[in-house]
């Protein structure tokens, strides 16, 4: 097994540590294997983006978070995921509510996300998302090279590359945050 590091997380391919990835994670990596998702163990205390970074000695702008959004057209209620830098602030008021023609754009209830996605809080993550969901994915992400993102659980970071991001199924490239 090899390791790389990222700041001081050691991480090794998430295909050989399936007990560190949540179910739909795992569920959806084996149905799109690639070798260069990394995963890497990590204090579930510290999944928070403010303490992970500066345990593991990674820059907010190294990391994506994903934020779910819901948005809502008369009775229509919509989830999607929204990936930023851990540096920026996703506009969705903004971009966001625009982007999905909705009437009102807000922050979806954790456990509304939690029971949707069989994740857990602070590492809610793209891949493994409902199918129906769409993924955003902010250009300075999509920009990125290695980037950190959650893996489904508290206890597990995964290592991707914006591409990689911007490459899964039912994202879309678009400037939804505000730096």
């Amino acid at each position: 097994m090899s390791t790389t590091r990222f700041g001081t997380l050691e991480l090794a391919p998430a295909a050989e540590h399936p007990e560190l990835l949540a179910a739909p994670v795992r569920d959806f990596l084996a149905a799109h294997p690639d070798e260069r998702v990394l995963v890497g163990a990590i204090d579930a205390v510290l999944a928070d983006t403010a303490a992970f970074c500066a345990r593991y000695e990674v820059d907010p702008s190294q990391g994506a978070n994903c934020v779910v959004v819901e948005a809502r057209r008369g009775e229509t209620r919509t989830l999607v995921a929204c990936m930023i830098l851990g540096s920026d602030r996703i506009d969705v008021n903004g971009a966001v509510r625009r982007m999905l023609d909705a009437r009102r754009a807000s922050f979806a209830p954790l456990d509304a996300v939690i029971e949707a996605t069989g994740m857990q809080y602070g590492g809610v993550t793209p891949l493994g998302l409902p199918a129906e969901w769409a993924i955003l994915v902010d250009e300075a992400v999509a920009a990125s090279g290695p980037l950190i993102v959650g893996a489904g659980i508290r206890g597990a970071k995964l290592l991707v590359t914006g591409e990689y991001l911007a490459g899964l199924p039912g994202a879309r490239v678009a400037p939804i945050a505000q730096r």
